[in-house]
């Protein structure tokens, strides 16, 4: 390709590649709104800016974060909302954080129920007198 970094196009294959995301997902994305729909060649192949690699790569780190694409779409609209400061940003993060704390705690509840399930059993013995599928059974039966 000929031109320097900031008016070179990129094919969707090299965007996916060096953005190390799936072609499937900048479809998906641009579908989404969450990035530009890309100039055509006359080829018909899309052509992409360098921009979009870096706004892909925010992408996937904002969702190995946790953040859903609609939060992530607000997260880049912060950027141009007149009056936004790093604050406003920050407390989107410390929000983030509350709901990932709030899941935390519910998946400790969970594993000590687990645990005291499995302390329960001595793992000898038939199915049919096995205290972990007797103790399911009865909260199934009071939740009914």
């Amino acid at each position: 390709m000929t031109g320097n970094a900031s008016t070179q196009r990129l094919r969707i294959g090299e965007v996916a590649r060096r953005a190390g995301v799936s072609v499937q997902a900048i479809r998906f994305y641009e579908k989404e709104g969450l990035l530009p729909e890309p100039e055509r060649r006359p080829s018909g192949y899309r052509a992409y800016p360098e921009s979009v690699v870096r706004r892909l790569q925010f992408i996937r780190r904002a969702k190995d974060l946790g953040f859903s694409l609609r939060e992530i779409r607000e997260l880049f609209g912060l950027r141009v909302v007149p009056g936004c400061s790093c604050g406003d940003v920050k407390g989107r993060v410390i929000q983030k954080m509350a709901e990932v704390d709030q899941k935390i705690a519910a998946l400790e509840r969970i594993r000590s129920a687990l645990q005291s399930l499995a302390d329960s059993c001595s793992g000898v013995g038939p199915t049919s007198e096995c205290p972990i599928l007797d103790a399911l059974e009865g909260e199934e039966e009071a939740d009914a």
